[in-house]
Protein backbone atom coordinates (compact mmCIF):
# COMPACT_ATOMS: atom_id res chain seq x y z
CA UNK A 1 0.00 0.00 0.00
CA UNK A 2 1.48 3.41 -0.92
CA UNK A 3 2.16 6.26 1.94
CA UNK A 4 -0.29 8.44 0.57
CA UNK A 5 -3.23 5.50 0.23
CA UNK A 6 -2.01 4.31 3.88
CA UNK A 7 -2.87 7.73 5.30
CA UNK A 8 -6.14 8.14 3.76
CA UNK A 9 -7.34 4.39 4.70
CA UNK A 10 -6.39 5.83 8.38
CA UNK A 11 -8.58 8.42 8.07
CA UNK A 12 -11.25 6.53 6.70
CA UNK A 13 -10.62 4.04 9.47
CA UNK A 14 -10.40 6.84 12.17
CA UNK A 15 -14.30 8.39 10.86
CA UNK A 16 -15.85 4.72 10.83
CA UNK A 17 -14.25 4.52 14.84
CA UNK A 18 -16.21 7.41 15.82
CA UNK A 19 -19.06 6.49 13.70
CA UNK A 20 -19.13 3.19 15.44
CA UNK A 21 -18.05 4.60 18.91
CA UNK A 22 -21.35 4.79 20.80
CA UNK A 23 -20.15 3.59 24.86
CA UNK A 24 -22.35 1.42 27.02
CA UNK A 25 -21.86 1.86 30.35
CA UNK A 26 -23.59 1.13 33.66
CA UNK A 27 -26.33 3.55 32.88
CA UNK A 28 -27.06 2.86 29.82
CA UNK A 29 -27.98 0.24 27.10
CA UNK A 30 -26.24 -3.15 27.03
CA UNK A 31 -25.81 -5.40 24.30
CA UNK A 32 -27.97 -8.63 24.46
CA UNK A 33 -26.84 -12.28 23.70
CA UNK A 34 -28.31 -11.90 20.01
CA UNK A 35 -25.62 -11.68 17.63
CA UNK A 36 -26.18 -11.18 13.65
CA UNK A 37 -23.47 -12.00 11.11
CA UNK A 38 -23.99 -9.98 8.07
CA UNK A 39 -21.04 -11.36 5.77
CA UNK A 40 -17.82 -11.27 8.32
CA UNK A 41 -19.29 -8.45 10.05
CA UNK A 42 -19.71 -8.89 13.77
CA UNK A 43 -22.74 -7.14 15.08
CA UNK A 44 -24.07 -6.80 18.14
CA UNK A 45 -27.91 -6.01 19.14
CA UNK A 46 -28.54 -3.49 21.83
CA UNK A 47 -31.63 -3.71 24.16
CA UNK A 48 -32.76 -1.42 26.95
CA UNK A 49 -31.07 -3.05 29.99
CA UNK A 50 -33.82 -3.96 32.91
CA UNK A 51 -31.06 -3.58 35.35
CA UNK A 52 -27.72 -1.52 35.59
CA UNK A 53 -25.00 -3.27 35.12
CA UNK A 54 -21.92 -3.53 37.90
CA UNK A 55 -19.50 -1.66 35.63
CA UNK A 56 -18.57 0.40 32.80
CA UNK A 57 -17.22 -0.55 29.54
CA UNK A 58 -17.36 0.35 26.01
CA UNK A 59 -15.70 2.14 23.24
CA UNK A 60 -14.22 5.39 24.16
CA UNK A 61 -14.65 4.64 28.12
CA UNK A 62 -12.15 3.07 30.56
CA UNK A 63 -13.90 -0.45 31.67
CA UNK A 64 -14.17 -0.12 35.57
CA UNK A 65 -16.18 -2.21 38.09
CA UNK A 66 -18.30 -0.91 40.53
CA UNK A 67 -16.62 -3.04 43.63
CA UNK A 68 -13.58 -4.35 42.95
CA UNK A 69 -12.58 -7.65 41.25
CA UNK A 70 -9.69 -9.71 41.28
CA UNK A 71 -8.96 -11.65 38.44
CA UNK A 72 -5.86 -14.52 37.81
CA UNK A 73 -3.44 -14.02 34.70
CA UNK A 74 -0.26 -15.39 33.70
CA UNK A 75 3.12 -13.91 32.85
CA UNK A 76 5.57 -14.59 31.22
CA UNK A 77 8.71 -12.77 33.10
CA UNK A 78 11.73 -12.04 30.81
CA UNK A 79 15.27 -12.84 32.64
CA UNK A 80 16.47 -9.69 30.74
CA UNK A 81 13.62 -7.50 32.12
CA UNK A 82 12.56 -9.58 35.19
CA UNK A 83 9.06 -8.46 36.77
CA UNK A 84 10.34 -6.59 39.82
CA UNK A 85 7.92 -5.21 42.72
CA UNK A 86 7.29 -1.90 41.91
CA UNK A 87 5.48 -3.27 39.13
CA UNK A 88 2.88 -4.22 40.90
CA UNK A 89 3.15 -1.28 44.16
CA UNK A 90 3.48 1.40 41.26
CA UNK A 91 4.08 0.48 37.86
CA UNK A 92 1.93 -0.85 35.45
CA UNK A 93 -0.47 -2.93 37.46
CA UNK A 94 -0.85 -0.96 40.48
CA UNK A 95 -2.08 1.42 37.18
CA UNK A 96 -4.25 -0.67 35.74
CA UNK A 97 -6.37 -1.17 39.17
CA UNK A 98 -6.31 2.43 39.90
CA UNK A 99 -8.21 2.74 36.76
CA UNK A 100 -10.33 -0.12 36.51
CA UNK A 101 -10.63 -1.33 40.02
CA UNK A 102 -9.25 -5.07 39.01
CA UNK A 103 -6.70 -6.17 40.26
CA UNK A 104 -4.80 -8.88 38.67
CA UNK A 105 -3.18 -11.82 40.89
CA UNK A 106 -0.56 -12.54 38.46
CA UNK A 107 1.20 -16.13 37.98
CA UNK A 108 4.64 -15.60 37.20
CA UNK A 109 6.69 -17.94 35.10
CA UNK A 110 10.23 -17.44 33.94
CA UNK A 111 9.91 -17.14 29.82
CA UNK A 112 12.51 -19.58 28.69
CA UNK A 113 10.01 -22.11 30.56
CA UNK A 114 6.54 -20.35 30.55
CA UNK A 115 4.95 -22.56 28.05
CA UNK A 116 5.94 -25.85 29.76
CA UNK A 117 4.46 -24.57 33.29
CA UNK A 118 1.59 -22.92 31.99
CA UNK A 119 0.93 -26.16 29.59
CA UNK A 120 0.99 -28.76 32.93
CA UNK A 121 -1.29 -26.22 34.97
CA UNK A 122 -3.92 -26.27 31.87
CA UNK A 123 -3.97 -29.73 31.39
CA UNK A 124 -4.48 -30.63 35.49
CA UNK A 125 -7.31 -28.48 35.51
CA UNK A 126 -5.65 -25.76 37.63
CA UNK A 127 -5.24 -22.97 35.01
CA UNK A 128 -5.17 -18.84 35.64
CA UNK A 129 -8.47 -17.04 33.90
CA UNK A 130 -5.97 -14.90 31.70
CA UNK A 131 -3.30 -16.36 29.42
CA UNK A 132 -1.31 -13.87 27.27
CA UNK A 133 1.17 -14.51 25.18
CA UNK A 134 -0.20 -17.27 23.85
CA UNK A 135 1.36 -18.26 19.84
CA UNK A 136 -0.28 -21.54 19.07
CA UNK A 137 -3.48 -22.69 20.92
CA UNK A 138 -3.52 -26.31 18.88
CA UNK A 139 -2.65 -28.14 21.70
CA UNK A 140 -5.58 -27.02 24.04
CA UNK A 141 -8.25 -27.20 21.94
CA UNK A 142 -9.48 -30.10 22.45
CA UNK A 143 -8.97 -31.24 26.19
CA UNK A 144 -12.05 -28.57 26.96
CA UNK A 145 -9.71 -26.26 29.42
CA UNK A 146 -9.88 -23.38 26.86
CA UNK A 147 -13.34 -21.52 26.29
CA UNK A 148 -13.97 -21.14 22.14
CA UNK A 149 -13.52 -17.84 22.16
CA UNK A 150 -14.56 -16.68 18.88
CA UNK A 151 -18.63 -17.28 20.71
CA UNK A 152 -18.33 -14.31 23.16
CA UNK A 153 -16.55 -11.87 21.10
CA UNK A 154 -19.54 -9.75 20.44
CA UNK A 155 -19.45 -8.16 23.78
CA UNK A 156 -15.91 -7.29 23.12
CA UNK A 157 -16.44 -3.63 21.66
CA UNK A 158 -13.22 -2.92 21.44
CA UNK A 159 -12.25 -5.97 19.51
CA UNK A 160 -15.21 -6.13 17.63
CA UNK A 161 -14.48 -2.48 16.39
CA UNK A 162 -10.95 -3.27 15.37
CA UNK A 163 -12.26 -6.32 13.41
CA UNK A 164 -15.53 -4.23 11.19
CA UNK A 165 -12.81 -1.43 10.67
CA UNK A 166 -9.59 -3.43 9.10
CA UNK A 167 -11.89 -6.02 7.57
CA UNK A 168 -10.10 -9.31 9.63
CA UNK A 169 -11.94 -11.61 8.22
CA UNK A 170 -9.59 -13.51 6.50
CA UNK A 171 -7.34 -13.20 9.08
CA UNK A 172 -8.99 -14.59 11.86
CA UNK A 173 -10.16 -17.91 9.77
CA UNK A 174 -6.61 -18.57 10.02
CA UNK A 175 -6.92 -19.74 13.33
CA UNK A 176 -9.91 -20.91 13.09
CA UNK A 177 -10.11 -24.52 14.06
CA UNK A 178 -11.86 -27.98 12.17
CA UNK A 179 -15.03 -27.37 14.65
CA UNK A 180 -15.40 -23.63 13.73
CA UNK A 181 -14.24 -21.85 16.41
CA UNK A 182 -10.95 -19.86 17.14
CA UNK A 183 -9.52 -20.36 20.94
CA UNK A 184 -7.42 -17.06 20.93
CA UNK A 185 -7.94 -13.96 20.63
CA UNK A 186 -4.95 -12.62 18.94
CA UNK A 187 -3.54 -9.27 18.74
CA UNK A 188 -4.76 -7.84 15.51
CA UNK A 189 -2.88 -5.51 13.28
CA UNK A 190 -3.90 -2.50 10.78
CA UNK A 191 -1.01 -3.76 8.08
CA UNK A 192 2.48 -5.99 8.62
CA UNK A 193 5.25 -3.97 9.42
CA UNK A 194 9.04 -4.70 8.06
CA UNK A 195 10.92 -5.53 11.16
CA UNK A 196 14.18 -7.69 10.00
CA UNK A 197 15.86 -6.20 7.62
CA UNK A 198 19.72 -5.07 7.39
CA UNK A 199 22.15 -2.10 8.19
CA UNK A 200 24.59 -1.05 5.78
CA UNK A 201 27.58 0.58 6.77
CA UNK A 202 26.82 4.26 4.18
CA UNK A 203 29.89 6.06 4.95
CA UNK A 204 31.74 3.21 3.14
CA UNK A 205 29.36 2.45 0.56
CA UNK A 206 29.29 6.21 -0.32
CA UNK A 207 33.40 6.05 -0.53
CA UNK A 208 32.91 3.25 -3.20
CA UNK A 209 30.82 4.74 -5.06
CA UNK A 210 27.77 2.36 -3.98
CA UNK A 211 23.84 5.20 -3.77
CA UNK A 212 21.85 2.34 -2.22
CA UNK A 213 18.96 4.51 -1.89
CA UNK A 214 18.90 5.28 -5.51
CA UNK A 215 19.04 1.30 -6.23
CA UNK A 216 16.79 -0.25 -3.26
CA UNK A 217 13.41 0.60 -4.77
CA UNK A 218 13.75 -2.35 -7.63
CA UNK A 219 17.21 -4.31 -6.98
CA UNK A 220 17.61 -7.45 -6.44
CA UNK A 221 19.80 -10.12 -4.43
CA UNK A 222 22.62 -10.37 -7.13
CA UNK A 223 22.57 -6.02 -7.45
CA UNK A 224 23.24 -6.27 -3.83
CA UNK A 225 26.02 -8.81 -4.00
CA UNK A 226 27.21 -6.60 -6.75
CA UNK A 227 27.41 -3.41 -4.82
CA UNK A 228 28.75 -5.60 -2.00
CA UNK A 229 31.71 -6.75 -4.55
CA UNK A 230 32.52 -3.26 -5.21
CA UNK A 231 32.86 -2.09 -2.04
CA UNK A 232 35.36 -4.43 -0.94
CA UNK A 233 37.46 -4.07 -3.59
CA UNK A 234 37.33 -0.10 -2.60
CA UNK A 235 38.06 -1.58 0.82
CA UNK A 236 40.95 -3.89 -0.12
CA UNK A 237 42.66 -0.75 -2.10
CA UNK A 238 42.40 0.94 0.84
CA UNK A 239 44.04 -1.54 2.76
CA UNK A 240 40.64 -2.19 5.16
CA UNK A 241 40.21 -6.16 4.47
CA UNK A 242 42.26 -8.46 2.50
CA UNK A 243 40.53 -10.81 -0.69
CA UNK A 244 40.59 -13.64 2.02
CA UNK A 245 38.36 -11.39 4.48
CA UNK A 246 34.32 -11.53 4.42
CA UNK A 247 32.88 -8.03 5.07
CA UNK A 248 29.48 -9.98 6.02
CA UNK A 249 28.98 -11.98 8.80
CA UNK A 250 25.37 -12.00 9.58
CA UNK A 251 23.96 -13.05 12.90
CA UNK A 252 20.85 -14.40 13.71
CA UNK A 253 21.70 -17.42 11.49
CA UNK A 254 24.58 -19.51 13.39
CA UNK A 255 24.05 -22.14 16.20
CA UNK A 256 22.86 -19.76 18.75
CA UNK A 257 19.71 -18.57 16.96
CA UNK A 258 19.65 -19.94 13.60
CA UNK A 259 17.78 -23.23 14.76
CA UNK A 260 20.15 -24.95 12.11
CA UNK A 261 18.01 -23.90 9.31
CA UNK A 262 19.95 -20.45 7.93
CA UNK A 263 17.89 -18.29 10.45
CA UNK A 264 16.79 -14.52 9.91
CA UNK A 265 19.11 -14.59 6.81
CA UNK A 266 17.23 -17.30 4.92
CA UNK A 267 13.65 -16.40 6.25
CA UNK A 268 13.81 -12.72 4.47
CA UNK A 269 15.62 -14.79 1.17
CA UNK A 270 13.24 -16.96 1.38
CA UNK A 271 10.13 -14.78 1.63
CA UNK A 272 11.38 -12.48 -1.49
CA UNK A 273 11.54 -15.97 -3.80
CA UNK A 274 8.06 -16.79 -2.12
CA UNK A 275 9.11 -19.36 -0.99
CA UNK A 276 9.54 -21.14 3.10
CA UNK A 277 13.11 -20.81 4.44
CA UNK A 278 15.38 -20.08 7.21
CA UNK A 279 13.59 -19.61 10.54
CA UNK A 280 10.30 -19.56 8.01
CA UNK A 281 10.91 -22.83 7.02
CA UNK A 282 7.80 -24.77 8.85
CA UNK A 283 6.63 -27.66 7.16
CA UNK A 284 7.66 -26.44 3.95
CA UNK A 285 4.25 -26.25 2.57
CA UNK A 286 3.44 -23.04 0.76
CA UNK A 287 -0.16 -21.93 -0.94
CA UNK A 288 -0.45 -21.08 -4.79
CA UNK A 289 -3.35 -18.79 -5.46
CA UNK A 290 -3.11 -19.22 -8.92
CA UNK A 291 -3.63 -22.55 -8.92
CA UNK A 292 -5.37 -22.43 -5.74
CA UNK A 293 -3.32 -24.92 -3.65
CA UNK A 294 -0.47 -26.07 -1.36
CA UNK A 295 2.98 -27.32 -2.60
CA UNK A 296 6.36 -28.80 -0.75
CA UNK A 297 8.37 -25.26 -1.32
CA UNK A 298 11.87 -26.54 -0.79
CA UNK A 299 12.13 -28.82 -3.92
CA UNK A 300 10.36 -25.79 -6.35
CA UNK A 301 12.03 -23.82 -9.18
CA UNK A 302 12.21 -20.41 -6.57
CA UNK A 303 14.21 -22.24 -3.50
CA UNK A 304 16.45 -23.20 -6.36
CA UNK A 305 16.33 -19.56 -7.45
CA UNK A 306 17.02 -18.49 -3.71
CA UNK A 307 19.85 -21.12 -3.00
CA UNK A 308 21.53 -19.91 -6.20
CA UNK A 309 21.24 -15.97 -5.11
CA UNK A 310 22.29 -16.95 -1.37
CA UNK A 311 25.60 -19.27 -2.88
CA UNK A 312 26.77 -16.38 -5.04
CA UNK A 313 27.87 -13.93 -1.93
CA UNK A 314 29.95 -16.76 -0.16
CA UNK A 315 31.45 -17.74 -3.96
CA UNK A 316 32.40 -13.99 -4.35
CA UNK A 317 34.08 -13.69 -0.70
CA UNK A 318 31.16 -11.16 0.97
CA UNK A 319 29.32 -13.52 3.05
CA UNK A 320 31.25 -15.36 5.80
CA UNK A 321 30.13 -19.50 5.28
CA UNK A 322 30.97 -19.26 9.45
CA UNK A 323 27.40 -16.96 9.44
CA UNK A 324 25.98 -20.38 9.90
CA UNK A 325 27.51 -21.81 12.32
CA UNK A 326 28.14 -18.72 14.57
CA UNK A 327 27.23 -16.87 17.49
CA UNK A 328 25.57 -13.97 17.30
CA UNK A 329 27.70 -12.05 19.34
CA UNK A 330 30.56 -13.20 17.23
CA UNK A 331 28.69 -11.51 14.16
CA UNK A 332 27.78 -7.97 15.88
CA UNK A 333 31.24 -7.29 17.52
CA UNK A 334 32.53 -7.85 13.65
CA UNK A 335 30.31 -5.23 12.72
CA UNK A 336 31.39 -2.76 15.39
CA UNK A 337 34.70 -2.80 14.65
CA UNK A 338 34.48 -2.31 11.50
CA UNK A 339 35.15 -5.46 9.82
CA UNK A 340 31.80 -6.05 8.62
CA UNK A 341 29.64 -3.39 6.50
CA UNK A 342 26.51 -5.43 6.75
CA UNK A 343 24.21 -7.13 9.24
CA UNK A 344 20.69 -8.12 10.06
CA UNK A 345 18.44 -5.94 12.21
CA UNK A 346 15.61 -5.13 13.75
CA UNK A 347 13.70 -2.34 14.96
CA UNK A 348 14.42 -3.12 19.02
CA UNK A 349 18.19 -3.20 17.97
CA UNK A 350 18.86 -0.23 16.02
CA UNK A 351 19.48 1.86 19.03
CA UNK A 352 21.76 -0.60 20.68
CA UNK A 353 23.93 -0.74 17.28
CA UNK A 354 24.33 2.97 17.21
CA UNK A 355 25.81 3.01 21.04
CA UNK A 356 28.28 0.25 20.38
CA UNK A 357 29.61 1.65 17.22
CA UNK A 358 30.07 4.75 18.90
CA UNK A 359 32.24 2.58 21.72
CA UNK A 360 34.36 0.45 19.28
CA UNK A 361 34.91 3.22 16.51
CA UNK A 362 33.75 6.49 18.10
CA UNK A 363 31.03 8.94 17.15
CA UNK A 364 31.44 10.75 14.02
CA UNK A 365 33.45 8.08 12.46
CA UNK A 366 30.53 5.92 10.83
CA UNK A 367 27.51 6.34 8.98
CA UNK A 368 24.46 3.81 8.63
CA UNK A 369 21.32 3.40 6.33
CA UNK A 370 18.78 0.65 6.98
CA UNK A 371 17.68 -0.68 3.34
CA UNK A 372 14.77 -1.95 2.08
CA UNK A 373 15.30 -5.86 1.12
CA UNK A 374 16.13 -6.91 -2.68
CA UNK A 375 13.73 -8.27 -4.56
CA UNK A 376 13.51 -12.14 -5.28
CA UNK A 377 11.44 -13.49 -8.06
CA UNK A 378 8.52 -11.46 -6.37
CA UNK A 379 8.14 -7.61 -5.34
CA UNK A 380 6.93 -8.96 -2.21
CA UNK A 381 7.47 -7.13 1.35
CA UNK A 382 9.34 -9.36 3.70
CA UNK A 383 6.63 -8.28 6.11
CA UNK A 384 4.80 -10.92 4.94
CA UNK A 385 0.64 -10.92 5.09
CA UNK A 386 0.00 -12.12 8.10
CA UNK A 387 -1.73 -9.56 10.67
CA UNK A 388 -2.28 -11.79 13.60
CA UNK A 389 0.00 -11.72 16.48
CA UNK A 390 0.30 -13.40 19.98
CA UNK A 391 -2.59 -13.22 21.75
CA UNK A 392 -4.76 -14.38 25.22
CA UNK A 393 -6.43 -17.84 25.78
CA UNK A 394 -9.44 -17.48 28.78
CA UNK A 395 -9.65 -20.75 31.01
CA UNK A 396 -13.02 -22.47 31.11
CA UNK A 397 -12.37 -22.27 35.16
CA UNK A 398 -13.59 -18.61 34.12
CA UNK A 399 -16.54 -19.19 32.55
CA UNK A 400 -17.47 -21.89 35.68
CA UNK A 401 -16.52 -20.15 38.37
CA UNK A 402 -17.49 -16.77 37.40
CA UNK A 403 -20.80 -17.73 35.99
CA UNK A 404 -21.89 -16.33 32.74
CA UNK A 405 -22.77 -12.74 33.77
CA UNK A 406 -19.53 -12.34 35.74
CA UNK A 407 -17.49 -14.06 32.51
CA UNK A 408 -18.74 -11.00 30.21
CA UNK A 409 -17.93 -8.84 33.06
CA UNK A 410 -14.34 -10.22 32.69
CA UNK A 411 -14.31 -10.78 28.93
CA UNK A 412 -14.68 -6.45 28.56
CA UNK A 413 -11.84 -5.67 31.30
CA UNK A 414 -9.51 -8.05 28.89
CA UNK A 415 -11.29 -6.71 25.60
CA UNK A 416 -10.49 -3.08 27.27
CA UNK A 417 -6.50 -3.72 28.25
CA UNK A 418 -5.64 -6.25 24.86
CA UNK A 419 -7.72 -3.88 22.61
CA UNK A 420 -8.33 0.00 23.37
CA UNK A 421 -6.34 2.72 22.88
CA UNK A 422 -6.20 3.43 26.30
CA UNK A 423 -4.50 0.52 27.65
CA UNK A 424 -2.25 0.51 24.35
CA UNK A 425 -0.83 3.49 25.67
CA UNK A 426 -0.77 2.83 29.08
CA UNK A 427 1.05 -0.50 28.88
CA UNK A 428 3.69 0.41 25.86
CA UNK A 429 4.42 4.25 27.91
CA UNK A 430 2.92 4.66 30.81
CA UNK A 431 1.17 8.14 32.37
CA UNK A 432 1.42 10.84 30.40
CA UNK A 433 2.99 13.32 32.56
CA UNK A 434 4.52 11.19 34.89
CA UNK A 435 7.00 8.72 31.96
CA UNK A 436 5.71 10.26 28.99
CA UNK A 437 4.67 13.58 27.33
CA UNK A 438 3.10 14.30 23.94
CA UNK A 439 4.50 16.93 21.23
CA UNK A 440 2.78 19.67 20.00
CA UNK A 441 2.36 17.57 16.65
CA UNK A 442 0.92 14.51 18.83
CA UNK A 443 3.56 12.34 18.99
CA UNK A 444 4.49 11.03 22.31
CA UNK A 445 8.65 10.99 23.71
CA UNK A 446 9.71 9.77 27.06
CA UNK A 447 10.24 13.11 29.64
CA UNK A 448 13.67 13.51 30.45
CA UNK A 449 15.29 11.50 33.21
CA UNK A 450 13.28 8.52 31.43
CA UNK A 451 14.67 5.55 29.05
CA UNK A 452 13.59 2.51 27.45
CA UNK A 453 15.17 -0.21 25.94
CA UNK A 454 11.87 -1.59 24.71
CA UNK A 455 11.21 1.17 22.99
CA UNK A 456 14.09 2.27 21.60
CA UNK A 457 15.29 5.13 23.91
CA UNK A 458 18.73 4.82 24.97
CA UNK A 459 20.08 6.05 28.48
CA UNK A 460 21.69 9.47 27.99
CA UNK A 461 23.22 9.86 31.90
CA UNK A 462 23.66 7.04 34.55
CA UNK A 463 20.70 8.25 36.52
CA UNK A 464 18.08 7.89 33.79
CA UNK A 465 15.49 5.37 34.47
CA UNK A 466 14.30 2.82 32.38
CA UNK A 467 10.21 2.46 32.64
CA UNK A 468 10.28 -1.15 31.33
CA UNK A 469 12.78 -2.05 34.20
CA UNK A 470 11.54 -0.05 37.39
CA UNK A 471 7.81 0.15 36.17
CA UNK A 472 7.04 -2.78 33.43
CA UNK A 473 6.11 -0.24 30.57
CA UNK A 474 7.10 -1.62 27.05
CA UNK A 475 6.94 -5.40 28.34
CA UNK A 476 6.25 -8.12 26.04
CA UNK A 477 3.27 -9.88 27.46
CA UNK A 478 1.04 -6.97 25.89
CA UNK A 479 1.51 -7.60 22.30
CA UNK A 480 2.50 -5.21 20.06
CA UNK A 481 -0.37 -5.07 17.82
CA UNK A 482 -2.54 -2.46 16.89
CA UNK A 483 -2.94 0.40 13.82
CA UNK A 484 -0.03 1.36 11.99
CA UNK A 485 -0.16 4.78 14.15
CA UNK A 486 -0.20 2.85 17.10
CA UNK A 487 2.71 0.45 15.92
CA UNK A 488 5.00 3.03 15.06
CA UNK A 489 4.63 6.02 17.54
CA UNK A 490 8.14 4.85 19.45
CA UNK A 491 10.09 4.68 15.90
CA UNK A 492 13.10 6.66 16.04
CA UNK A 493 13.33 8.79 12.39
CA UNK A 494 15.43 6.20 10.94
CA UNK A 495 13.56 2.74 11.83
CA UNK A 496 10.32 4.96 10.53
CA UNK A 497 12.33 5.44 7.29
CA UNK A 498 13.04 1.85 6.33
CA UNK A 499 9.51 0.87 7.40
CA UNK A 500 7.88 3.57 5.44
CA UNK A 501 9.98 2.97 2.48
CA UNK A 502 9.16 -0.61 2.64
CA UNK A 503 5.72 0.29 2.30
CA UNK A 504 5.93 2.00 -0.43
CA UNK A 505 8.32 -0.11 -2.63
CA UNK A 506 7.20 -3.46 -1.78
CA UNK A 507 3.56 -4.98 -1.83
CA UNK A 508 2.06 -7.62 0.67
CA UNK A 509 1.85 -10.81 -0.23
CA UNK A 510 -1.35 -12.79 -0.93
CA UNK A 511 -2.69 -14.59 2.61
CA UNK A 512 -2.85 -18.15 2.42
CA UNK A 513 -6.35 -20.02 3.63
CA UNK A 514 -6.16 -21.74 6.62
CA UNK A 515 -6.15 -25.84 7.11
CA UNK A 516 -7.47 -27.61 9.48
CA UNK A 517 -6.22 -30.86 10.61
CA UNK A 518 -7.67 -32.94 13.02
CA UNK A 519 -4.88 -33.77 15.81
CA UNK A 520 -4.62 -36.75 14.43
CA UNK A 521 -3.92 -35.51 10.76
CA UNK A 522 -1.63 -33.31 12.54
CA UNK A 523 0.24 -36.19 13.83
CA UNK A 524 0.79 -38.00 10.47
CA UNK A 525 1.65 -35.14 8.84
CA UNK A 526 4.35 -34.11 11.67
CA UNK A 527 5.98 -37.48 11.13
CA UNK A 528 6.72 -36.80 7.49
CA UNK A 529 7.57 -33.11 8.21
CA UNK A 530 10.29 -33.60 11.36
CA UNK A 531 12.71 -35.88 8.66
CA UNK A 532 12.07 -34.21 5.79
CA UNK A 533 12.76 -30.32 6.82
CA UNK A 534 15.81 -31.75 8.64
CA UNK A 535 16.91 -33.09 5.28
CA UNK A 536 16.13 -29.66 3.72
CA UNK A 537 17.64 -27.82 6.26
CA UNK A 538 21.08 -29.50 5.98
CA UNK A 539 21.20 -29.47 2.17
CA UNK A 540 19.67 -26.18 1.82
CA UNK A 541 22.82 -25.39 3.99
CA UNK A 542 25.25 -27.23 1.90
CA UNK A 543 24.38 -25.62 -1.30
CA UNK A 544 24.99 -21.97 0.36
CA UNK A 545 28.33 -22.36 1.03
CA UNK A 546 29.29 -24.46 -1.36
CA UNK A 547 29.84 -27.85 0.26
CA UNK A 548 27.03 -28.85 -2.40
CA UNK A 549 26.87 -27.87 -6.14
CA UNK A 550 23.37 -26.73 -6.78
CA UNK A 551 24.20 -27.34 -10.31
CA UNK A 552 25.07 -30.78 -10.47
CA UNK A 553 23.31 -32.03 -7.30
CA UNK A 554 19.92 -30.54 -7.33
CA UNK A 555 18.43 -33.61 -8.56
CA UNK A 556 19.51 -35.80 -5.76
CA UNK A 557 18.19 -33.21 -3.51
CA UNK A 558 15.21 -33.75 -4.89
CA UNK A 559 14.68 -37.30 -4.78
CA UNK A 560 15.91 -37.68 -1.12
CA UNK A 561 13.50 -35.49 -0.19
CA UNK A 562 10.91 -37.46 -2.57
CA UNK A 563 12.03 -40.14 -0.71
CA UNK A 564 11.23 -39.12 2.79
CA UNK A 565 7.30 -38.97 1.34
CA UNK A 566 7.00 -34.36 0.65
CA UNK A 567 4.56 -35.99 -2.21
CA UNK A 568 2.62 -37.56 0.22
CA UNK A 569 2.50 -34.59 3.01
CA UNK A 570 1.46 -32.73 -0.32
CA UNK A 571 -1.40 -34.98 -0.89
CA UNK A 572 -2.12 -34.88 2.63
CA UNK A 573 -2.40 -31.02 2.77
CA UNK A 574 -4.55 -30.72 -0.45
CA UNK A 575 -7.14 -33.16 0.85
CA UNK A 576 -7.59 -31.45 4.13
CA UNK A 577 -7.53 -28.44 2.40
CA UNK A 578 -10.22 -29.34 -0.41
CA UNK A 579 -12.19 -31.48 2.58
Amino acid sequence: MKKSKLKAFVSASLVMSMVMGTACSSTGSTESSAVTTLGDVIETQNTDAEEDLPYTYGLGETFHADEPVTYTMYFSDASWYPMVETWETEGIFAKIEELTNVHLELISYDSNDYMQNITLEINSGSSAYIIPKIYDDSSFVDGGAIVPISQYVQYMPYFTDFYNTYDMADDLRTITRADGNYYRLPGMLEQPLLNYSFMIRSDIFEAAGVDVASLEENWTWDDLCDALVQVKAYMVEQGMCSEDDYIWSDLWCGNESGQGNGGNLLKVMGQTFDVNAGWGIGNGMRYDPENDEFYFSPTCDNYRAMLTAANRFVEEGILDPETFTQDDTTATNKFYNGETVIISVNQSQVANYYTNLDEQLGAGNWETYIVTPPQGTTNYSTAGAERLENGVMISQNALDELGEDGFIEMLRFVDWLFYSDEAYILTKWGVEGETFQYNDDGSKELLPGFCCGGLGYAAQSDDDVDIRLQWGYAGGNYYYAGTVEEMTDNYIPDVADYVNRNIEYRETPPLAPPIVPTAEESEDMNLIATPLVDNVNTWTLMFITGQADIDTQWEEYVASCEALNCDGLVTQYNDIYNG
